[in-house]
């Protein structure tokens, strides 16, 4: 007797019209990603599905931050099609996109040992705090340190922030958050040294990206944003090194995940005197 064949898994471009589909996907999983969570990803991503019997069983998609540098994420092989190299297929087809490009990614402990083989580096952790802040104390601010909203000034000085702290330019990614966003800013002297953004993702709310030249003003900036929204489902993902995790445990919200930062390429050259305390979301970085 003749064993029967597998049906055939093809690779093409994600568009629009598959996210219905990459949305169950990572349901699927217990993602908390909405529908308008992949709607933003696309927005300014590129993506590829595998496709068999005309259903999607997988993706993976990239993000270009510039000619030298680009994140990957939302890698997702459904159970019922694990097995069969899709996940190593979907990597190779992104980090073609990607080209020659530094590539950053976060891995759980499942997907590394692939990640590891295409040629990525650990590089540190990532801690996702969520829950429920009801009281957050008023944070300790430096002699004329203040944190004030966002103006249309600021539209600007966010995006170069940024890529001083990263070492990429994403001011694509910053100008598709201003959609739907809140900001305010960390002034020292009366000149911005920070900035954290709020927007709805997820099950709630996420604060991400912060930038600050230190944990005391990352600590002010992320107050501001918890302190404001006591009682709602917030989300924070922050570095290890960061120190951030246990005053966000002492906060209400918990560490409820790790995973890894791994780089294939020469990291992006950062600004010392900037760093991001708290991502945008693991997939973006």
């Amino acid at each position: 007797m003749e064993k029967p064949t597998r049906p055939a898994v093809n690779l093409r471009a994600m568009t629009e019209a598959d996210l219905e589909q990459a949305h169950a996907l990572s349901r699927e999983l217990n993602w908390p990603h909405r529908m308008e969570d992949w709607q933003f990803f696309l927005e300014f991503g590129q993506g590829l599905v595998a496709e068999r019997d005309g259903a999607v069983v997988g993706t993976a998609m990239c993000w270009l931050f510039g000619e030298n540098a680009g994140t990957l994420g939302m890698v997702i092989v459904s159970p019922s099609a694990q097995g069969l190299g899709i996940g190593r297929r979907l990597m190779a087809g992104v980090m073609d996109i990607l080209g020659d490009r530094t590539i950053m990614l976060h891995a759980t402990p499942e997907g590394m040992p692939l990640y590891e083989s295409l040629g990525f580096k650990p590089v540190g952790d990532v801690l996702q705090h969520q829950g429920t802040a009801f009281s957050v104390p008023l944070p300790d601010l430096l002699p004329d340190e203040r944190v004030r909203p966002m103006g249309q000034r600021d539209m600007e000085i966010i995006p170069e922030l940024d890529a001083r702290a990263t070492g990429m330019d994403r001011r694509r990614l910053i100008d598709t958050m201003d959609k739907s966003a809140l900001g305010v800013m960390l002034t020292r002297d009366h000149e911005v040294a920070g900035f954290a953004l709020f927007r709805k993702f997820g099950r709630g709310y996420v604060v991400g990206p912060t930038v600050a030249p230190d944990l005391g003003g990352a600590k002010a900036l992320i107050s501001h944003w918890l302190g404001t929204n006591a009682g709602m489902f917030c989300r924070v993902d922050v570095t290890e090194a960061s120190g951030l995790s246990p005053w966000l445990d002492e906060l209400g919200l918990q560490c409820v995940g790790r995973v890894t930062r791994m780089i294939r390429g020469t990291p992006p050259a950062r600004d010392p005197d900037f760093h991001t305390f708290s991502l945008v979301t693991q997939a973006l970085g």
